[in-house]
């Protein structure tokens, strides 16, 4: 591991999940909580916001599907106004409760169904995530990228935002040679920091100045 990707690491080296106070588990209630996150971080909205947000909801007793079903669309409204996420709160609200009722409807409330469904094939996975509402093409590459942490077939997993940073570090930008920089457990890990890079060219700056 070179010295760029060490200083990476430990620059910028925490998943989103981590930092919204996600547990990376393969377990139900972390999987759905991913699976909120997922949609909040994929508006055009800051991740600061989106991460607050996603506190809220889980501290309001969205953590589960059931309970998240169990919110009134007002009190879903609410909670993402504490957390500021003001602009797209009331589409929001309203995807949040059809997700959690397809969650239990369909996976009986357990995403890890969602693997055996898609035959652990990225591809297919990504078009079941994309059933459900608020989950475009950024939700599915959001999950995806974290959800590697927990489970090894869907790894390397670099999206075109993680790709984007590793080409302004001087990385490579081919998934698997790029995977090659970081022991298997940290790729979840790896992957969040070139996001953040890609966002933030301050950053990007810092670490290469003085990843030598």
């Amino acid at each position: 591991m070179d010295a760029v990707v060490k200083r990476l690491l430990r620059e910028a080296g925490e998943t989103y999940a981590e930092e919204a106070g996600v547990p990376l588990k393969d377990q139900p209630a972390a999987l759905w909580k991913l699976l909120v996150l997922s949609n909040l971080l994929s508006a055009r909205i800051s991740a600061e916001i989106a991460m607050a947000s996603a506190r809220e909801l889980f501290e309001a007793g969205g953590g589960t599907a059931r309970g998240m079903a169990r919110l009134t669309w007002q009190q879903r409204v609410d909670a993402l106004g504490r957390g500021h996420y003001v602009r797209y709160d009331e589409s929001t609200a309203s995807h949040l409760g059809d997700m959690a009722e397809l969650v239990q409807e369909k996976y009986n409330g357990d995403l890890r169904r969602l693997a055996i469904e898609s035959e652990r094939d990225r591809e297919r996975a990504g078009q079941l995530l994309r059933e459900f509402p608020g989950i475009g093409p950024a939700g599915v590459d959001i999950f995806c990228r974290e959800a590697q942490a927990m489970w090894p077939w869907l790894r390397p997993y670099f999206d075109e935002q993680a790709l984007k940073g590793a080409e302004r570090l001087g990385l490579p930008k081919d998934p698997k040679r790029l995977a090659d920089e970081v022991p298997e457990k940290d790729l979840a890990r790896f992957a969040a920091a070139l996001v953040r890079v890609a966002r933030d060219k301050d950053l990007a700056h810092s670490i290469t100045k003085n990843g030598t």
